[in-house]
């Protein structure tokens, strides 16, 4: 599903995305993309938005990337506190 996304979350995005390794980028643009889409779309919202790309990262990634995710996304303005994340402090 393609979406339309807020301008000033996809600039954070894309800076997240040119943040990560390089071997990384693509499946987790990918993979982001697509969930994000997904949330928004069950928000019933017409654009993507922080919270959908937050609740998709947050979603699926794995143990070992957990806190470089949550450093990469503080340096690129994501509040995810804002959002209630990280919702399992286990991690």
């Amino acid at each position: 599903m393609i979406m339309n996304w807020d301008s000033a979350t996809e600039t954070k995005f894309r800076l997240f995305i040119s943040k990560i390794p390089v071997f990384h980028r693509h499946i987790t643009e990918e993979a982001v993309v697509k969930k994000a889409a997904e949330n928004a779309g069950a928000r019933g919202s017409v654009l993507v938005e922080e919270q959908d790309v937050l609740c998709a990262f947050f979603s699926d990634v794995p143990s070992p990337f957990y806190s470089m995710m949550c450093r990469l996304l503080e340096q690129t303005g994501f509040d995810y506190k804002k959002y209630g994340f990280p919702k399992n402090v286990n991690k």
